[in-house]
């Protein structure tokens, strides 16, 4: 009976015999575990050694991992992002040197032996035995192949990878099967391809293209010999020769590779001399990954592919399964992106508001019956560095794909109340008496047959911007001048349920993914949302009534062992949310709201355009949304935190006493639309006559609410008409009404001090 080790199983020398044995029996040698004095170093002794014939007939090669490009709709690179960064490439790709250089100094007896190198193991267990340890390995380039495709299946699991890596006999009998199985199946030339482009060169670059792309600046095919020699001494440990960090160390890497092609005769000896006195001439890439890479501050549109990507079931049943088909990567994502849009927005939020601002702003652009997503931009830049004011946070997106919990978009909800009402048979010249002052009307029947009810002790009142605002008004009138208690009184004969199924049909949701409240406040624009569903729903006006879902993916393809597949995208889902006659009299409102009315600073000239305001609560927001018939653009500004109020504010290095909508957000979407738009056809609406209702000679000169304070009337205010506010500039100011009404607990939502929901008023 053989001898056993003190533990009970064979000792290791043993053990070593008979994996020795077991490898013979196979047909080889095995080779790559340098067993010296094999007791001393005790290699096996924590590997099973597994019977070669049981295991699996076959190598599960998983796909190469790759760096994925996202492009804009015209194919410009916006960004890559990977994984690992690697480029597949031929192996007529890569450079003759290179490929002899790695030969040379891996394997110089590839093309003469199998898939073991008997000769070399012979050498490599004489010498080590002789040392007394491992100082010579007798892995050929097949074997090292083997290992790789262990890792890279391993992933960035750490556990897996320790598992790939180990030195246990088991794993080398895995991987000399293996080895043999990959000789017989692929051939020298594929092996040394695969190879080339599985192994790791270090500075994050896999693969020999990753690699001459970022220490020399360029394509594999184009290396010469010294820099062949310099990237093929990296792989035996890439931390160890690195050329960036240790200069001297990769030279004498380097020239010990020449050495080894001129002793090979693989180049000449001239040539191997010439090559050692060569400097290492780097030129050195960054590594580039992820959105913090993109161009013309696409990062916060780059991300929100990304979050497409891994959330919708298209590309995959599971998540798990969708972040599988991402980090794999090789994809080639061509976006809505519009290239000149895009820039058009950043340039118009840099020249509007500066990073280092207490509030920030965010703007995002579609294209109305489409649903693509054209642009998305903000202030604060994409990144984690705090000091400069980076962030990862989207705020022009819903909470559910990289955003916050909103913002109340206040009167610039006022529109989807038109809208109801009027698709429910309203006439768009409807008169209500409008007072400055009144308590919310009760009862307001709301969805599920339920019944809103003001409180009789205590009743909640609103008010209008200003004192002077007193109706009779008909529709057009007051949506230009964004009259609180008419939107109120519409709202309450209509009833809360029309409002929000409007909403529903126009995509207009709470940014935080929670069922819209059933209150009379909603009509003055109680409800977080976000840029992107404001302009999204938005665009339904400018399509005559058509809602799109939101598209940010055009197509994508994914190069997978050398073949190229196209994958399935998301597509947008059109639908009639309101009839084309409701739409058009909707886009006549608001054509008056910017030519006329509190949006008079983001008018686009001679090209027809149309748009609401908004100012929330204590001014926390202000936006400005509007459209073309092709482009819907929206514009928030604010404190993302939801701390700062917006008066007595420096917003983009002008000072401003009381910021409304189309004060500042106005602005910015006047100048990112006309850069939008430079180039495109005019387009215009169709036009719907209003009739005049019965508010008639009571003149314009006494026009002031929520947003307007450019004919010096008295402006600002509390919920952008609820309470009048400050005479802001020029004469004629009314004076400043002071609150005389309190709200029941729990009457609307609003945002607490974290930018989430909480306490808050209501808004104009």
């Amino acid at each position: 009976m053989p001898k056993k080790s003190s533990g009970g199983g064979l000792s290791p020398a043993q053990q070593a015999a008979k994996f020795l044995g077991v490898s013979v029996l196979a047909g080889a040698v095995l080779a790559g575990i340098a067993l010296p004095a094999v007791g001393a170093l005790g290699l096996a002794a924590k590997g099973s050694v597994e019977s070669f014939d049981e295991l699996p007939a076959n190598m599960k090669t998983p796909p190469l991992s790759q760096r994925t490009t996202i492009l804009d709709a015209d194919g410009g690179q916006i960004a890559t992002v990977y994984s690992r960064d690697r480029t597949v490439v031929a192996l007529k790709d890569v450079s003759p040197y290179m490929q002899k250089a790695i030969v040379a100094i891996e394997d110089s007896r590839f093309y003469q032996h199998g898939a073991v190198d008997l000769k070399g193991v012979l050498r490599a267990l004489n010498k080590n035995a002789r040392s007394g340890e491992v100082s010579q390995g007798a892995s050929t380039l097949t074997q090292q192949y083997v290992k790789n495709v262990f890792v890279e299946e391993a992933g960035d699991d750490p556990t897996k990878v320790a598992q790939a890596t180990q030195q246990t006999i088991g794993r080398k009998i895995r991987e000399l099967k293996y080895a043999i199985q990959v000789e017989e199946e692929l051939g020298k030339k594929k092996i040394l391809e695969n190879y080339l482009n599985i192994t790791f060169f270090g500075q994050q670059a896999y693969g020999v293209e990753a690699a001459a792309q970022r220490y020399f600046s360029k394509s594999a095919k184009d290396l010469n010999i010294e820099e062949s020699a310099l990237l093929a001494g990296i792989v035996q440990s890439p931390s160890r020769y690195d050329p960036v960090n240790d200069e001297a160390e990769a030279t004498k890497r380097r020239n010990t590779v020449l050495q080894r092609m001129a002793a090979v005769g693989d180049i000449s000896r001239a040539q191997a001399t010439d090559a050692m006195k060569a400097p290492l001439g780097l030129k050195v890439s960054k590594p580039r990954n992820g959105c913090i890479t993109a161009v013309k501050g696409a990062g916060f549109f780059c991300d929100y592919v990304r979050e497409v990507f891994l959330n919708d079931k298209v590309f995959g049943k599971t998540k798990e399964a969708r972040a599988k088909v991402w980090n794999q990567g090789g994809l080639t994502i061509r976006t809505t992106m519009d290239a000149e849009a895009q820039e058009s927005a950043q340039r118009s939020i840099k020249d509007h508001v500066y990073t280092s601002d207490e509030v920030a702003t965010a703007a995002s652009i579609v294209q109305p019956g489409t649903g693509k997503i054209l642009a998305m931009g903000q202030s604060r830049p994409y990144g984690v560095d705090v000091k400069k004011a980076e962030t990862t946070l989207n705020l022009s997106v819903n909470d559910d794909m990289g955003g916050g919990m909103g913002y109340q978009p206040g009167s610039t909800f006022k529109p989807i109340v038109a809208a109801a009402a009027i698709e429910d048979g309203m006439p768009a010249n409807k008169v209500y008496s409008a007072p400055y002052q009144m308590a919310y009307p009760s009862p307001v029947s709301a969805c599920g047959g339920k019944t809103w009810r003001n409180s009789r002790s205590d009743p909640a009142k609103l008010e209008n911007e200003n004192s002077s605002e007193v109706g009779p008004y008909d529709m057009k009138e007051a949506t230009a001048k964004s009259v609180n208690t008419y939107y109120v009184q519409m709202l309450s004969d209509i009833g809360i349920c029309p409002v929000t199924t409007m909403a529903k049909k126009m995509g207009v949701e709470r940014a935080d993914g929670r069922k819209m409240d059933q209150a009379p406040s909603i009509a003055l624009g109680t409800q977080e949302m976000s840029p992107l569903t404001m302009a999204n729903g938005y665009a339904t006006f400018a399509s005559r009534g058509m809602y799109c879902t939101p598209i940010a993916i055009e197509s994508v393809s994914q190069r997978v062992g050398g073949e190229t597949k196209s994958l399935q995208v998301p597509k947008s889902t059109c639908s009639r949310a309101m009839s084309e006659k409701t739409a058009d009299t909707i886009n006549a409102l608001l054509k008056g709201v910017v030519e006329d009315g509190t949006g008079s600073k983001a008018g686009l000239g001679s090209r027809p355009s149309a748009g609401k305001t908004g100012t929330t609560d204590e001014r926390y927001a202000a936006w400005f949304v509007g459209y073309t018939p092709n482009m819907a653009g929206a514009v928030w500004v604010g404190d993302p935190a939801h701390k700062r109020k917006m008066s007595n504010i420096t917003i983009g290095g002008q000072p401003y006493g009381k910021v409304f909508g189309g004060e500042v957000p106005g602005p910015i979407w006047r100048d990112m639309m006309s850069g939008a738009l430079e180039g495109k056809p005019v387009e215009y609406f169709n036009d719907v006559h209003i009739p005049d209702g019965r508010n008639k000679g009571r003149g314009d000169e006494d026009r002031d609410d929520d947003d307007r304070d450019d004919r010096g009337n008295g402006n600002g205010g509390f919920i952008g008409g609820l309470v009048g506010g400050n005479n802001n500039g020029g004469g004629g100011g009314e004076p400043v009404p002071t609150p005389s009404f309190s709200l029941p607990e729990g009457f609307f939502r609003g945002q607490d001090n974290g930018g989430g929901n909480g306490n808050g008023g209501r808004f104009g």
